[in-house]
Formats: structure tokens, C-alpha cells, sequence
């Protein structure tokens, strides 16, 4: 099964890179979910050497590096900017790369244990990426990842649908093609958690910082290329906060947590 999401990979990256300065203040959600991952499927060997795919700036990689010791740990990401931040983080406790993450620049069977946590999402193709990272794991080794479901920001989704028929929202894999797509590659013993989180805002615009300041643009080629008008912001901002029955508005983010063995 081919799950083929149609993201913009450049914007991808520059969305990331930019966000380097404000994503250690945004990111608690992915702070909170990347500890729950741990919770859930912390292998009882992690002796290994780890993969970190889509490190950020860091904070998976210093959970894992407290686990490790002196271990190795691989901390890899897209955008360089945020390999350097995790980089001035740990120096030389962990070994550094950047690059795309649908073509690993690592050797076959050279990975013991794969973890990602959030950032599998923004893979142009979900099943590209799943056989890069079977082909990099030695024999019985694990893949790790917490990823967005489709549920996530679909509040925000539906106040601009109110506005416009362009995609403003990127649109997320859910557990069933998630699944479906490792079983086909052969990975087997395959679980699957979903979590539902609720975050709340004083206000839409405080949402959108957020969302900026994490580096989560719409990147999906469906987007309006032209710029948002204040009106068509306002009308999004109207709809939205229309169909909120609390005093603070909230957004939902559907995280599923996945764990896979070849």
C-alpha cells in the first residue's frame, strides 16, 4: 500500500530551520509526547545504536542520551538548523546527520532501534520512509515513532473551510493506512496507541503563533500560494471561536504512537 501525502519538502525544511529560536518554548506538546513514547515502548535493550529521526532541537535525543550513557545515538533531521541546535546541546555525546529522512545516509543494517518522535508526518512519502529505515535496522530491530493522526487541527481545519476551498490545514496518516503500510514492507508485531490531547488558547492568533512558532506551517502543495487577506483571517477567526463552547478556544491534536519489529 502506497500512502503518498503531497507536501512541499523545501518549505518543509525552511519552516524548521526558522522555527529554531522559539520551538524549545512552543513545543510542550511534543515535550509531553515524547516522554509518553518512552513510557510506552522503552525497550528493555537499548544498548544499541539508536536513530533519532527528526531530533528538533533536541529533546528526545538528551531522553535518550540520559538513558544510553555513552552509548551510540545517531541525532538526524531535515533541517540543519535544528541538527546544530542539538548539536550545541550535547557536543560529542551523539554523532550528528542531516538529510532527508526517505533516503537515509546510512548503511544497511547499521541501526539497532529507530525512534521518532512527531516528525514522520512531514515525510513526503510514508512508505518511502518506512523502507529506508527497515533497510537501516539490523535484523529484529524496532521502530519507535509518535506521529499526528487525521483528527489533529480539525477545529482549525474546518473555521477555514468556512472561507476558502484551498487546503489550509495539513492533512495527517491515520492508524488504519499507518499500519497498513508497515504490514506490507513485512514489519510485524506492530501496536498502535491513540491518544487524543486537547490544548487551549486565549485565543485563535495565540494558536497560529504557536503553530509558527513550532515550525508546523501548512506545507501541502494544495495551499493558497497568494496572501491570507485580514478579512479572510478574521472570517476563519469568527468561525472558529463561533463553534467553541468554552471561554478559552482549544485545538485537538490526535497523536498516535506506534510500535514495529522486522
Amino acid at each position: 500500500m502506497l500512502i503518498d501525502a503531497q507536501l512541499d519538502k523545501t518549505k518543509v525544511k525552511r519552516s524548521f530551520s526558522k522555527a529554531v529560536d522559539s520551538y524549545d518554548e512552543m513545543a510542550v506538546l511534543q515535550r509531553t509526547v515524547g516522554l509518553e513514547l518512552l513510557q510506552l515502548y522503552q525497550e528493555g535493550d537499548l544498548s544499541k545504536t539508536i536513530l533519532d529521526i527528526g531530533c528538533g532541537t533536541g529533546f528526545l535525543t538528551g531522553e535518550l542520551l540520559a538513558l544510553l550513557g555513552d552509548k551510540k545515538l545517531i541525532a538526524f533531521d531535515l533541517a540543519l538548523a535544528m541538527v546544530l541546535a542539538t548539536r550545541h546541546k550535547y557536543k560529542d555525546k551523539v554523532r550528528y546527520l542531516c538529510g532527508d529522512a526517505e533516503q537515509l545516509p546510512l548503511k544497511s543494517a547499521s541501526v539497532d532501534h529507530v525512534f521518532s518522535n512527531v516528525a514522520l508526518q512531514w515525510c513526503q512519502n510514508l512508505a518511502m520512509v518506512f523502507g529506508e529505515i527497515k533497510r537501516v535496522l539490523t535484523p529484529n530491530g524496532c521502530l519507535v515513532f509518535s506521529t499526528f493522526g487525521e483528527q489533529t487541527l480539525h477545529e482549525l481545519k474546518t473555521a477555514w473551510a468556512d472561507v476558502d476551498d484551498f487546503t489550509h490545514v495539513n492533512d495527517f496518516y491515520n492508524a488504519q493506512q499507518i499500519k497498513a503500510s508497515l504490514t506490507a514492507l513485512g514489519y510485524t508485531d506492530i501496536s498502535t496507541k491513540t491518544v487524543i490531547y486537547k490544548s487551549y488558547y486565549e485565543s485563535v492568533m495565540a494558536l497560529m503563533r504557536e503553530l509558527k512558532g513550532i515550525g508546523a506551517h501548512n506545507v501541502t502543495a494544495g495551499r493558497n500560494l497568494n496572501m491570507t487577506t485580514k478579512a479572510q483571517l478574521q472570517q476563519m477567526i469568527r468561525s472558529y471561536e463561533t463553534r467553541m463552547k468554552t471561554v478559552r478556544i482549544y485545538a485537538t491534536f490526535e497523536i498516535i504512537y506506534v510500535c514495529a519489529k522486522i
